[in-house]
């Protein structure tokens, strides 16, 4: 049944008072504490590389972020297999929804095996256009989500997981208020802060720097 924007966040846990992120967060986090920065979320880190890596790479991300989806589309293959293949680089992705589409899109992620998170994430990017802008989200993530596996059934079960919405939630809000995460992408490359899509080149050199 086809569903309009307003009845897809009501009728899901995706209520738009869950997702405003707070006015006070600082422009700039000025130090962060890398032990604190280091701790996952309450639904565990998503992470690829090896843990002795000399280098850790912290991404903040929207999924309805279309600087997000350019990083992944021209920076993210390079450095991956640059530096987190080669093991200098190990590497974290984090959800920082800046709406309730992004929201369910890191949720329908979750809900999918473990093993296929990355690959799911990789596919949302490249098809962003196809789902996150659409006058009918519900139905755009529906049929996407049928392509990863979903079921209608399934789908609804997994954007009405109260729980789950509230965890990606703390992720975002703990990144806004401790680390001042206020905009997407946003990278701490061993506990350093860069904002914005960076290139390879830029990251590269900032990686070789801290070998």
């Amino acid at each position: 049944m086809t569903q309009t924007r307003r009845q897809f966040l009501k009728t899901t846990a995706l209520t738009a008072a869950a997702f405003s992120v707070a006015t006070s967060v600082p422009a700039l986090a000025q130090s962060v504490d890398p032990d604190k920065l280091n701790v996952p979320g309450p639904l565990g880190d998503k992470v690829l590389g090896e843990e002795t890596a000399p280098v850790t790479i912290i991404e903040y991300a929207s999924m309805t972020c279309g600087h997000c989806a350019n990083f992944h589309e021209r920076t993210w293959k390079p450095l991956k297999e640059q530096y987190i293949d080669t093991g200098k680089v190990r590497f974290v992705f984090r959800e920082f929804p800046l709406d309730p589409v992004a929201a369910a899109a890191f949720m329908l992620a979750r809900c999918a095996p473990a093993e296929n998170y990355f690959e799911i994430v990789d596919t949302m990017f490249e098809n962003q256009r196809a789902w996150a802008f659409t006058d009918n989200p519900y139905q755009s993530l529906l049929d996407f989500s049928k392509q990863i596996g979903f079921t209608q059934e399934s789908f609804e079960e997994c954007l009405t997981n109260q729980g789950l919405l509230d965890a990606v939630n703390a992720v975002r809000d703990r990144a806004a208020n401790e680390f001042g995460v206020n905009s997407t992408p946003t990278f701490f490359i061993n506990g350093a802060k860069h904002s914005g899509a960076m290139s390879i080149d830029e990251m590269g050199k900032i990686i070789e720097e801290n070998l």
